[in-house]
């Protein structure tokens, strides 16, 4: 067993879950964080080009660009081709993200959707009238739209870089509540910022969108039918008057999520086995389209547009739109400027109050049956981050200004991005320094977690490991052939030992398309818990994974002194198979497509399942149930 620990305290990796499909809302963070810093260096370099040399970078950015078929052409500025067709794939990325959640996380308890939901509503209502009182009775409160909505990428971004100690379930409910704000932003531009609506281009759109619903609802595939179909509604909205980039949402929120099948996984395996005996195209084509379709097109299209959107896209907006010149002149007029003003003390003041005050009065009025899945500290650092308006805002602001209101928009929601940063740091620090259980219980919160785990578990079943009464539960599907399990298992024995309020339970999913020994290895531990050896032959199957034929399993049997043969007797009736078989039927409810599979009090644990990262979950898991009892 010395081997496999070593190996386990260098291996990182992470579950097969997280390996064959890794969790959208992770990738989506992980990739916001990134491009941040690529974002800020955008904006500063905007800055920079048009204070140095302002003519040129106009110039630039109003240089015409026309595509042209035949007779029809569409023609723009450089500026305008960014805002109102590149940020079409920003927006169907976000509308990829908003089904994920509604199919596959937080949001698939539908529970779970009033609170973001009516947050999300609070946090625009509230900026809205802030800047409709520092605009009345002038021309500019016309412009109310640019004060409302919070740029995700970038308070992602932001959130992981100032707020590093906040947990990932604050990244959650900021990304639920403004998925609401988007939805909302992107039909206050169709509604409010489209002028000289044309009937018929519109009526067109809409039957192309009608199309498309229908074709998947009857689950019709076709990336590049889709694509046309995408690129004839953007055109046909274009030409109506109304702002395109809404079809990028409305077409990502169409695009279903679900977690791979083992059926999908194990017919992928099936067509690379028939291809690696027999190399042809043909059968290439097909090992290839079995392994694509095994994952799903809204996870598939996250992969190929995301880090697009993020690296380049959303910094090119930047690039083209925050230039504005920073002359003495100018600051002076700002900061006395109504639409600054508004558009600063909305997203500062009125952001935070909104989302936090929509926040607490449903709680409040639910008696707390509905409550933010994190802490107030935390829904706080959520309230103020989301004072960052920029992507959005600035392209509301573009639409609604022009001249030099449009010159003080942008210095308002480029301000108000740097103070609502420096406030979270401020929120981010000041909760750091409280107590510890104090500071648990406001990041933490004590809403019940979402479960994740379909089949609860059954003591009077399952096979357990640790105390009954444990205070965290730590269940595990595997595969005894697998040899990520095998890594996987010194690391789960180092928990137990370390945690004395930590029960374990195997549960099995044997590969049995990649892994030819699993079932039998299954079967072979099912006849050894019948003599009350089931651990015993767990141990010995994990730390043996190249040496799992039936000479070899009755060898350990031997070994621990069972009784050799009832136990080969119950392996030639296969008599733990009904057993194997419930195992697996659970993981398929649960989503469970690979191993090793780790549950922490129901809750699915993705990432890597080395020594630190699964030993701080758990850790994470004791607090949230001490704070609930």
């Amino acid at each position: 067993m010395t081997e496999p620990r070593e190996a386990s305290t260098t291996f990182s990796g992470r579950t097969t879950w997280v390996r064959q499909l890794e969790t959208p809302l992770r990738e989506f963070l992980r990739t916001e964080t990134g491009s941040a810093a690529i974002l800020l260096t955008a904006t500063l370099a905007a800055l920079i080009w048009a204070n140095v040399d302002l003519r040129s970078y106009d110039a630039v950015w109003g240089t015409e660009l026309s595509v042209r078929l035949g007779d029809a052409a569409v023609a723009q500025d450089l500026r305008h081709w960014v805002n109102a067709g590149l940020m079409t794939f920003f927006f169907f990325v976000v509308g990829l993200e908003a089904r994920r959640e509604f199919d596959m996380g937080e949001l698939r308890d539908r529970r779970r959707l009033a609170l973001p939901v009516l947050a999300g509503i609070g946090g625009m209502l509230v900026p809205i009238a802030i800047y409709a009182v520092f605009n009345r009775g002038l021309p500019s409160v016309h412009g109310w739209g640019a004060a409302m909505s919070t740029d995700t990428a970038f308070a992602l971004g932001m959130l992981a870089l100032v707020a590093s100690r906040f947990p990932a379930r604050a990244h959650t409910y900021m990304l639920t509540v403004t998925v609401v704000d988007d939805l909302i932003a992107l039909c206050v531009i169709a509604i409010f910022y489209s002028e000289h609506v044309s009937a018929f281009p519109l009526l067109v759109a809409i039957a192309i969108f009608a199309v498309t619903v229908v074709l998947k609802s009857r689950s019709v595939r076709g990336g590049f039918l889709y694509a046309a179909l995408g690129i004839g509604a953007w055109t046909a909205l274009f030409e109506s008057g109304v702002e395109p980039v809404v079809i990028g949402l409305a077409m990502g929120l169409l695009t279903n999520a679900s977690p791979a099948a083992r059926t999908d996984l194990e017919r992928a395996s099936d067509l690379f086995r028939l291809f690696r005996e027999q190399p042809t195209a043909e059968l290439a084509r097909s090992a290839t389209a079995g392994v694509v379709n095994a994952v799903s097109r809204n996870h598939r299209l996250q992969q190929l547009y995301h880090p697009w959107t993020s690296y380049v896209i959303v910094p090119l907006f930047a690039l083209s739109n925050a230039g504005i010149p920073l002359s003495g002149e100018f600051l002076v007029h700002a900061i006395t400027s109504p639409i600054t003003l508004g558009i600063l003390i909305a997203y500062v003041v009125g952001k935070p109050v909104g989302i936090i005050g929509s926040t607490w009065l449903v709680t409040r009025l639910s008696g707390g049956r509905v409550r933010p899945p994190v802490g107030w500290a935390a829904v706080t650092g959520v309230g103020t981050i989301a004072g960052i308006g920029f992507t959005v805002s600035l392209l509301i602001a573009t639409l609604a200004f022009s001249g030099s209101e449009l010159e003080e928009a942008k210095f308002g929601i480029l301000a108000s991005a740097l103070c609502a940063s420096v406030i979270t740091w401020i929120v981010s620090r000041v909760t750091a320094m409280l107590p510890r259980k104090t500071r648990a219980r406001a990041l933490l919160g004590t809403a019940e977690s979402i479960v994740d785990l379909a089949d609860p578990v059954d003591p009077d079943r399952d096979h357990l490991r640790g105390p009954e009464d444990a205070h965290v539960t730590l269940v595990e599907y595997g595969d005894f052939e697998c040899p990520y399990c095998g890594l996987a298992e010194p690391v789960v024995r180092e928990i137990l030992a370390d945690f004395g309020d930590v029960r374990y339970v195997w549960r099995h999913l044997p590969l049995r398309d990649v892994h030819p020994s699993a079932q039998l290895a299954a079967e072979a531990a099912e006849a050894a818990a019948e003599q009350g050896a089931f651990w015993e032959m767990h141990d010995l199957l994990l730390s043996h994974q190249g040496d799992l034929l039936l000479p070899d399993l009755v060898v350990y049997a031997e070994q621990i002194g069972l009784d050799a043969e009832r136990f080969r007797e119950d392996l030639d009736a296969h008599a733990g198979a009904d057993r194997i078989e419930e195992d697996m039927d659970s993981a398929d409810l649960s989503g469970v497509s690979g191993t090793p599979t780790f549950f922490i009090n129901g809750r699915r644990h993705h990432g890597a399942y080395d020594i630190v990262t699964l030993s701080a979950a758990v850790k994470a898991a004791r607090v949230r149930e001490a704070l609930r009892s």
